[in-house]
């Protein structure tokens, strides 16, 4: 009984259960001998602390410097929980009480989670039965021709199809992030099982050996992209077998691993269970293995002080050199939503416990440290403006050694009174102050970015909407490096030009991820504008890669025609329009718990705690 209830309340249907049933909570102690107590209690525990105003209007953070204290959440899997000795003890409740409390949350999360189910079930036949444009039969009719079959199976589709080139590079391969839209617009669509295909082929191209060389990659990464081959059976030259053929990076440009690659593995994982109802392939041995590899790689100690991921330039969507080396923003959301999704996933045992706990304490720095620090605003640009330097003490305002001067001459007169934003990096004595579209929007959907801020970002996109959509949304940062920055940080990139590709380009992929956060925001008006500008050119413009100028103009100089990744982003956006419910396969809501309690402190002393006292006062913020 016991087993069977954890396995199902991992399953990510904390908040229905919750609004089903209204099941009154009891607060265990960190010391509960069941396993499924804890689990009931990670899973379905959503409240603050009684007495504590999630708006943080009467809450003071502790005296102590929460980036400080927020770096030494160590990443590797802590041996015990050290009681926080400001807050006492709770008592332990009697056994039958506990049991009685289990059973219920067990129901409790069984029944709605059959009632979530049979809500995305409806939605699919709803999208099923659903008038479509010329356009969209269009994009379908493409999509289905970008499918790639391995063994007479569908293992997902092209990165590219344009029959007006010879020269397909590598976009005749399958690519992990590229896929993703393509397999939401399959799953809304009820066609799962190329997505399940997806995952299990992929999950077998991970490495799964540890490495002593630099040119293998570690243990746990997974590829940026594969094909199938025909390679001779044994010699023979008249008998030929598929393979999978993998690239880590070491065939691309700049011979970078792709970082992001494993989260949205994670991610997509997560998607394809909750609309499917199928977490037997969660549950399946290596399956959870891959996640523990992909976490143990994320997670793993090293130098790096920041609870961010520290990655180099190219490891993600923007994979040339663009200045985006350090902690930039769109793997550190990706990387929040992985953690949040994988927490649902990991099945709950002794063995993964420490696990479990590792990527609590991460989130919960995590948080908070973007929340914090990356967010801007007029009131925050204006502190930063009379930030004072050389500061050294544990109560440090500037921590990061951050030069006024530093602040551009756009941004003042570019940011509006009412929005902001999330910046695109932050290092010691650096701030990049750029826009990164695919970063806040993630961070809105992964709820890494505070009620507040995400409406912020969405006020942002509104009032600068001639800058960010123009005539094809969206910018995949502004504003564009140019003159002497550009060849500086760039290399004199003769790709990444102003106002193209990665340096200012517009890119309709992002659509999807923007009708996301509108949907989850109750701003459906935006994205359905969105929708209409780019429904206005993409099918005359065959489909194109990514646009240039500073409006989105002209169809990019190099961009590939009849790019999936765009053809699927347009049919995953109308699909999630005409029913948003589905959108919640994706979207991660609040969770109120990283914000309470400690899992480490080190008493007299001024590195006392991790940062979730200071993040509950980042919830309204």
């Amino acid at each position: 009984m016991a087993a069977a209830a954890i396995s199902h309340l991992r399953r990510g249907a904390q908040r229905h259960a919750l609004l089903c049933l209204s099941l009154s909570r009891r607060r265990f102690s960190s010391t509960a001998a069941s396993p499924l107590a804890a689990a009931a209690r990670r899973l379905l525990s959503t409240t603050v602390d009684a007495g504590t105003s999630s708006s943080g209007e009467h809450y003071k953070p502790p005296p102590f410097d929460p980036f400080r204290a927020a770096t030494l959440s160590p990443s590797a899997p802590p041996l015990e929980s050290p009681r926080i000795e400001d807050e006492p003890p709770s008592s332990l409740p009697p056994p039958e009480e506990a049991a009685a409390s289990e059973a219920a949350h067990e129901q409790a999360t069984l029944a709605c989670q059959e009632v979530e189910l049979e809500g995305l079930k409806a939605g699919v036949e709803a999208v099923k039965s659903r008038e479509v444009s010329p356009e969209e039969k269009e994009a379908w009719w493409l999509l289905g021709r970008a499918v790639v079959n391995y063994c007479g199976s569908p293992v997902g589709t092209v990165a590219a199809n344009d029959p007006s080139t010879s020269q397909m590079l590598n976009y005749d391969q399958v690519f992990i992030r590229d896929f993703v839209p393509s397999a939401i617009a399959f799953l809304l669509k009820g066609e799962s099982e190329i997505v399940k295909n997806f995952l299990l082929h992929t999950l077998q191209l991970q490495s799964w050996e540890k490495t002593v060389d630099c040119y293998s990659p570690g243990q746990g990464l997974m590829p940026a992209s594969f094909k199938v081959r025909s390679v001779p059976l044994d010699g023979n030259s008249e008998a030929f077998e598929e393979v999978l053929d993998p690239d880590f990076g070491e065939s691309a440009i700049g011979r970078v691993a792709p970082v992001d690659s494993g989260l949205w593995w994670i991610i997509l994982l997560r998607a394809y269970g909750k609309i499917t109802g199928d977490y037997t392939l969660q549950e399946r041995v290596d399956v959870q293995t891959g996640i523990r590899l992909i976490l143990n790689l994320c997670l793993s100690d090293g130098f790096d002080m920041f609870p961010t991921l520290l990655v180099t330039d190219g490891s993600c969507m923007i994979d040339r050199r663009m200045g985006i080396h350090g902690h930039p923003l769109e793997i550190q959301a990706l990387f929040y939503s992985a953690l949040r999704c994988a927490r649902e996933m990991i099945g709950v045992n002794d063995g993964s416990k420490n696990l479990v706990r590792a990527i609590n304490n991460r989130l919960s720095a995590l948080s908070f440290h973007i929340r914090e620090y990356y967010w801007v605003d007029m009131k925050k640009i204006n502190e930063i403006y009379r930030y004072k330097t050389e500061e050294y003490s544990h109560d440090a305002i500037n921590k990061f050694n951050i030069y006024p001067e530093q602040i551009p001459s756009w941004l003042a007169d570019w940011i509006p009174v009412k929005g902001g934003y999330l910046i695109g990096n932050l290092q010691p004595a650096h701030m990049d102050f750029r826009f990164f579209s695919l970063g806040n929007l993630w961070a809105i959907v992964s709820s890494l970015a505070t009620q507040r801020q995400a409406e912020g970002i969405l006020n942002l996109i509104e009032a600068k909407w001639d800058d960010i959509v123009a005539n094809m949304p969206l910018k995949i940062c502004y504003p564009a490096l140019e003159y002497e920055e550009w060849r500086i940080i760039t290399g004199s990139d003769p790709k990444n030009t102003p106002w193209s590709y990665h340096n200012g380009g517009s890119w309709p992929t992002l659509l999807w991820q923007f009708t996301l956060a509108c949907i989850k925001m109750g701003r459906r008006d935006l994205a359905r504008r969105a929708v209409e500008v780019a429904e206005k050119r993409l099918s005359d413009d065959k489909w194109p890669e990514y646009y240039d100028t500073r409006t989105g103009r002209f169809i990019g100089k190099q961009s590939r025609l009849y790019q999936t990744w765009t053809i699927a982003g347009y049919l995953s956006s109308k699909m999630l329009l005409d029913c948003p419910e589905m959108a919640s396969i994706l979207i991660c809501d609040e969770d109120f718990e990283l914000l309470e309690g400690c899992a480490c402190s080190v008493n007299k002393s001024a590195r006392i705690k991790c940062s979730r006292r200071a993040a509950k006062s980042q919830v309204l913020v």
